[in-house]
């Protein structure tokens, strides 16, 4: 992108889905070092960042602008945006580089037309519909941030997303949907224990999609604002302790659960909250 940019004094770097936690500013701090050192190697000026951290309202600002690190005395201007992304958030040919790590799998809404009772994600045990719908939902909120983004960015602008998807066409597979069974069963028991009501479990579904590579090829070439320059899988655990790559890791059945459960904690507990309140409480109507 800067090869073929013409000098510009301030380069403009969109991070949708920023969230709040300690890796925040990891990619800001990479493409801060990466405009650095192509600048210094082509001996010209290293123009000014400014990053737009993005993320839903209720994010955790606040935290985010408390915790802005040093740059090293590179000019680096640092901005919170609040809103979704599958609207627009940004004016119209403003963005040279649009950043997305691990949101986009995230859905807009749950799909309206959905009854899944007793699983909260696609599951075997669904009518096709259901896979249907939320492929539907991920299609129609994909092609919108793709439109938005176009709208924008400016004339050779990139973007590079990373997301949450599946390896193969079957929806249903355990590729995508072993853990959110897992965390269906759990609720169930809470259910059967009165803990808390069947209705509330019943209502209760993840804004989520796991799409498989050929989906998200067939919506950007449809969708027609962007060209695809590279798409690629890789495979990672759940467990980030569990590294094929790493000798030295002893597997403990029981550490590993608890690595596994608190990754679905830190993307889950918020929607749990919303949905079943804050504190687990004995069901009146249940028991």
């Amino acid at each position: 992108m800067l090869s073929k940019m013409v000098p510009v004094p301030c380069i403009k770097v969109a991070d949708l889905g920023c969230a709040t936690g300690p890796n925040t500013f990891f990619p800001t701090c990479e493409i801060v070092d990466i405009v650095t050192r192509i600048c210094q190697e082509a001996h010209c000026e290293s123009p000014e960042l400014q990053v737009f951290l993005n993320d839903l309202p209720q994010n955790d600002f606040n935290t985010v602008f408390k915790s802005v690190p040093s740059f090293n005395g590179r000019p680096c201007f640092i901005a919170g945006v609040a809103g979704s992304f599958y609207q627009r958030i940004f004016p119209t040919n403003s963005i040279h580089f649009v950043h997305s790590s691990y949101s986009l799998h995230w859905l807009s809404k749950v799909p309206g037309e959905v009854e899944n009772k007793r699983n909260v994600y696609i599951a075997k045990s669904n009518p096709p519909n259901v896979s249907k719908a939320y492929f539907e939902q991920f299609r129609n909120d994909f092609s919108s941030f793709l439109r938005f983004r176009s709208e924008e960015m400016i004339t050779g602008g990139r973007m590079l997303l990373t997301f949450v998807g599946r390896s193969i066409t079957d929806p249903t597979s355990k590729d995508c949907c072993a853990i959110w069974g897992l965390f269906t069963k759990s609720l169930l028991d809470l259910m059967a224990e009165g803990l808390v009501c069947e209705s509330d479990v019943d209502s209760f579904n993840v804004p989520y999609y796991h799409p498989c590579k050929e989906e998200v090829r067939k919506i950007i070439e449809t969708e027609g604002s962007f060209a695809l320059n590279e798409l690629e899988t890789f495979k990672m655990n759940w467990d980030f302790e569990d590294d094929i790559c790493n000798e030295n890791f002893v597997f403990e059945n029981s550490k590993s659960g608890r690595n596994v459960a608190n990754c679905i904690r830190a993307i889950a507990e918020s929607l749990i909250v919303s949905h079943f309140g804050d504190t687990i409480k004995i069901c009146s109507t249940c028991g």
